[in-house]
């Protein structure tokens, strides 16, 4: 359960980072390849040592880093366009919508047990979701599928990949935090040559300030992911259970963080959509009990 809550709360706080981006006209894809890069260090401090070897590279989980790190800016880069053309609130209900993904691969892959309280809870996922990032004054433009399609897709993969992973090729807490390093380390190198080519073309400038928002966003993240990782092999619930109640005791926590520190207006449906993410929660977390 400790991971569980800590995995919340660090992404409240990522969250709470980015809500300030805009204000201090952060360039988000430099803060963004920053906070990878100490994501690395952050991880090497914890471990204790730099885990780059041979022997690392020969591990079981090494190609499974290589291609994950990849898909984290990947998924980064789909959710930033998205935002810009359809909107805050369809990139978000398409992210956190994913939960039912791993959900439904946990029950058929791992074959976990499922109720009917279980099933009842994801089916109120769907409208909790929907409610609670619903955000007032919003176009409401035609919108391209293809982005919010993708960004269900891929997030909804990532976390059953992750389980995948960690189940047949993370069996230790080392293993967990090396793995995490490889990552981010994937991730930061990739987003290195991006900027890189934007600096080259002269598209962008290197600035301080988002090497400092880079820093303050990394050190949570690393913790995120590493708690996350060690969440799933040590909850009391199965992991068709833990994900939909991270995912959505994430997205409530951030809620009440914008309206509380942040003074983001609240509304009756949004207000609903909270009392039935709670409903979902409890339901797919002791649904079966």
């Amino acid at each position: 359960m400790f991971y569980l809550i800590a995995t919340i709360l660090l992404n409240v706080v990522i969250s709470a980072i980015f809500k300030l981006f805009p204000k201090y006209e952060i360039d988000t894809l430099q803060a963004i390849v920053t906070n990878y890069c100490v994501c690395v260090v952050t991880g090497c401090l914890f471990m204790g040592h730099i885990p780059f070897s041979a022997e690392a590279m020969h591990s079981s989980w090494f190609p499974w880093s290589l291609g994950m790190g990849a898909a984290f800016i990947a998924i980064f880069n789909v959710i930033a366009y998205s935002t810009r053309v359809d909107g805050m609130t369809t990139t978000t209900i398409a992210s956190k919508l994913s939960l039912v993904i791993p959900a439904i691969l946990s029950v058929i892959l791992y074959h976990e047990q499922v109720g009917i309280g279980k099933i009842i809870g994801i089916l109120i996922a769907f409208p909790a979701v929907y409610l609670t990032t619903r955000v007032t004054g919003e176009n409401n433009k035609p919108q391209a599928l293809i982005w919010p399609i993708l960004i269900f897709l891929g997030g909804g993969t990532l976390d059953t990949l992750t389980k995948y992973i960690q189940t047949n090729f993370l069996p230790t807490a080392a293993d967990q935090g090396a793995y995490s390093i490889f990552c981010f380390a994937t991730a930061g190198g990739i987003g290195v040559v991006l900027v890189g080519v934007l600096l080259l073309l002269g598209k962008t400038k290197l600035r301080w300030k988002n090497i400092l928002a880079g820093i303050c966003v990394g050190i949570p993240n690393y913790f995120s992911i590493y708690f996350f990782l060690r969440m799933l092999q040590g909850t009391s619930l199965q992991s068709s259970a833990a994900i939909p109640v991270l995912n959505i005791g994430i997205l409530v926590a951030s809620t009440l963080t914008a309206i509380l520190l942040f003074k983001e207006k609240t509304n009756r449906l949004r207000d609903i959509g909270i009392g039935l993410s709670i409903i979902a929660i409890l339901l797919i977390a002791f649904g079966d009990k």
